[in-house]
C-alpha cells in the first residue's frame, strides 16, 4: 500500500480580515463590547421562537479570530422565560456583568415575559437570572418591551432606551440595576421616538454630543436598515439625520439591528450588525457582521460599505 506523504510545502494561511460572516451559524441583533482586551459579541439565536431559549457569546483578542462560548444563559435559568429570548445588551459594572435581555414577545399587559437581566462574575457567563421577574413587563408609551440598550453618561448614570412596535423609551436605571429611578416631573418612562423608528435602538456619546441610531423596515424583508440622530442630551430631541446601513444588492440585504464597539484609545469604530445572505429568503436566515464607521469633518457618521472582507485585524489598545 502506498504511503501518504505529507505535504511540506503547505503552509497554513493566516487570516488577515474577518470576513463577513464573522462566525458561522444563524444570529442576529448582535451587541458588541470591550471587556479588558478582548471584543465581545452578543447576539440572538436566530430560530422560531420557540428555540430561541439561549443565547451563545463569541470573544476575539483581534476581531479576526473567535472563540464560541456556548449558552451563557438559557431558560433553564430564567423561570419566566419560555421562549424568544432575543436582542441581549451587557454592561459591566463592579466587576459584575449584568445581561440584558427580552423574553416572550409578549403582545399585551396580561402576558408574562418582557424585559428582564440576568447577572454573572464573567462576560462568558454563566448567567443567572437576577430579579426573578421581568424588570419591564407592561407597555408603557406604546412600546413593546423588547431590544433594550443599557448606556451609561458621562456623570455615571445608566438609561435604559428600549421598544419595539414603533415606540422607543428612555428610563433611569437605579444605582443596583433592580429597577427605575423617576425624572424630575415624576415621570419613569420617556418617549424619544424619531421619525421612521421600527425598533433596536443603540445610543453613543462621541465630542459631546448624544448620537442615537434605530433599525427601520421590516427585519424580515429586503430594505432593513439603520438610521441615526444626534442630539445634545440622551433625551433628545432627536431629528432623524439619514440611513448610514442598508442593503447592497451586491452583497447582501436586511442589513440592522446594529451595535457599536470603539476602543477609547483608538480612532477606530466599528458597526456590528446581522444581514441575510444574498438569495436567501429564509425568515431566520440572518448572519452576524462587522464594518468599519466612519464620521466626516463635522462629525456625521458616513454611509457605511458592507463588505465580504469584514474589517482588518485590531488588536485592544
Amino acid at each position: 500500500m502506498a504511503k501518504t506523504v505529507p505535504n511540506k510545502t503547505a503552509k497554513t494561511v493566516e487570516k488577515t480580515t474577518a470576513g463577513n460572516p464573522v462566525f458561522p451559524g444563524w444570529y442576529a441583533d448582535p451587541e458588541g463590547a470591550i471587556f479588558g482586551k478582548k471584543y465581545w459579541i452578543y447576539p440572538t439565536f436566530s430560530a422560531v421562537y420557540e428555540k430561541q431559549v439561549f443565547f451563545d457569546a463569541f470573544s476575539s483578542p483581534d476581531l479576526v479570530n473567535w472563540t464560541k462560548h456556548a449558552r451563557i444563559l438559557d431558560t433553564t435559568a430564567v423561570k419566566w422565560a419560555k421562549k424568544a429570548i432575543w436582542a441581549p445588551a451587557i454592561v459591566e459594572k463592579k466587576g459584575k456583568y449584568f445581561l440584558f435581555f427580552g423574553a416572550n414577545d409578549i403582545q399585551s399587559d396580561n402576558e408574562i415575559g418582557g424585559i428582564g437581566v440576568a447577572v454573572a462574575n464573567k462576560p462568558e457567563g454563566p448567567f443567572k437570572d437576577y430579579l426573578g421577574k421581568p424588570l419591564i413587563d407592561k407597555f408603557h408609551n406604546g412600546a413593546q418591551p423588547i431590544d433594550q440598550f443599557v448606556f451609561k453618561d458621562k456623570d455615571g448614570q445608566y438609561y435604559m432606551i428600549y421598544g419595539g412596535w414603533r415606540h422607543c423609551n428612555i428610563a433611569k436605571l437605579k444605582d443596583d440595576f433592580t429597577g427605575f429611578t423617576t425624572f424630575e416631573d415624576g415621570t419613569t418612562f420617556k418617549e424619544i421616538t424619531p421619525e421612521g423608528y421600527v425598533e433596536g435602538p443603540f445610543m453613543f456619546e462621541k465630542g459631546g454630543k448624544y448620537y442615537f441610531m434605530w433599525s427601520e423596515g421590516g427585519w424580515g424583508g429586503p430594505d432593513y436598515r439603520v438610521a441615526y440622530a444626534i442630539a445634545d442630551s440622551p433625551m433628545g430631541p432627536f431629528k432623524r439625520i439619514s440611513t448610514i446601513l442598508a442593503q447592497d444588492p451586491q452583497v447582501a440585504t436586511s442589513a440592522g439591528h446594529h451595535s457599536v464597539m470603539h476602543d477609547p484609545k483608538s480612532d477606530d469604530w466599528y458597526i456590528v450588525y446581522h444581514r441575510r445572505p444574498l438569495g436567501d429568503t429564509g425568515r431566520d436566515h440572518r448572519v452576524t457582521c462587522i464594518d468599519r464607521m466612519t464620521f466626516d469633518e463635522k462629525g456625521f457618521i458616513q454611509p457605511v460599505k458592507i463588505t465580504q472582507e469584514g474589517v482588518a485585524k485590531q488588536k485592544i489598545k
